[in-house]
């Protein structure tokens, strides 16, 4: 796989004509090694009175959208291509092995700007995510890491139940834990507070995640159809890995990155607000498709039209990671 063409649309709807706050966006894939963009648009409607585009805290592109005419509806429509090539996980990685000591072994000049990423966010109060964490490490104390973090994002994937959930934030770990079951960045939070519970620092990751078609073999993909989640950890041999513990996935196979953050609430893709009466609000309409070039012999632009998922919203103008 090596170029991907990306379109998230999102479409709002309304009984009478409205008034928009502010809107926030990420919907721009981060650049870098093995994913760059090659084209990239952006179309809002009704047209804002002000659009700007900015740089968070952890170096995400936002767009910030200000809106001075009233609508019966709101569309974000983003369209990119990309030139997407994954790396291997653990590249240089052979042998190191991790020894329950705490804070792991990282460099004195990279742990000031690791510790937050290394802090737990949720409560564990019973400490039952930093136990099912600790059944991955060796009785003899020669795990790999590479072993501990494969095995423990395998066995999400293989005991837990994926459960599509457009609305509400993410559930605790705890409650993860305990209920087998939870969308995307339920797993992902889950994953990043058991790693961070043995010392390692892991950050919450937003994107999209490629599915090949169905004629190109039994190869299936959660959380496709809208905007998914998953991790990445920071390794002493070979920086930042990330792991999808939805699917499996050890590496960034079949995964574009757009935002990165300590908490899922930093990495909403689209968030806002508007005015008017509650009777107003008809729904919310998301279609994101994600499809590579070898996929078919059509052009870019057919391709981004096709319609792929659906779903509901809430009041507030916040969509989630599936």
């Amino acid at each position: 796989m090596s170029i991907l063409s990306i379109r998230h649309l999102t479409r709002y709807r309304y009984r009478n004509p409205v008034a928009f706050g502010e809107h926030r966006m990420m919907f721009r894939p981060l650049e870098s090694y093995d994913q760059r963009v090659l084209s990239s648009s952006l179309t809002i409607s009704p047209d804002p009175g002000h659009l700007c585009f900015i740089h968070d805290v952890f170096g995400n592109a936002v767009g910030v959208a200000n809106f001075e005419e009233r609508s019966k509806e709101l569309v974000f429509d983003s369209r990119v291509v990309l030139d997407h090539q994954p790396t291997p996980a653990f590249a240089g990685l052979e042998g190191e092995t991790y020894t329950g000591a705490l804070p792991l072994a990282y460099d004195a000049g990279d742990l000031p700007d690791l510790a937050r990423s290394m802090e737990r966010q949720h409560p564990d109060p019973q400490g039952d995510v930093e136990r099912w964490a600790r059944k991955f490490i060796r009785a003899d104390g020669r795990t790999t890491l590479h072993t501990l973090l494969a095995d423990i994002t395998q066995a999400i994937h293989a005991d837990f139940r994926y459960a599509t959930r457009l609305r509400g934030g993410a559930q605790t770990a705890v409650e993860t834990l305990f209920l087998k079951t939870g969308a995307c960045r339920d797993f992902a939070l889950l994953m990043m507070e058991a790693v961070r519970s043995l010392g390692l620092a892991a950050q919450f990751v937003s994107g999209y995640i490629y599915t090949p078609p169905r004629h190109a073999g039994p190869l299936t993909r959660l959380g496709g159809g809208h905007t998914h989640a998953w991790v990445r950890v920071f390794l002493p041999s070979c920086g930042w890995v990330e792991f999808d513990p939805t699917n499996g996935i050890v590496g960034n196979a079949d995964l574009v990155r757009v935002a990165i953050a300590r908490d899922p609430r930093q990495a909403l893709p689209l968030c806002g607000s508007w005015s008017g009466e509650a009777s107003d609000y008809l729904g919310m309409d998301v279609e994101v498709d994600v499809v590579s070039d070898d996929d078919a012999p059509i052009p870019i632009t057919e391709r981004l039209t096709r319609q792929s998922a659906k779903q509901p919203g809430g009041r507030t103008s916040v969509i989630l990671a599936g």
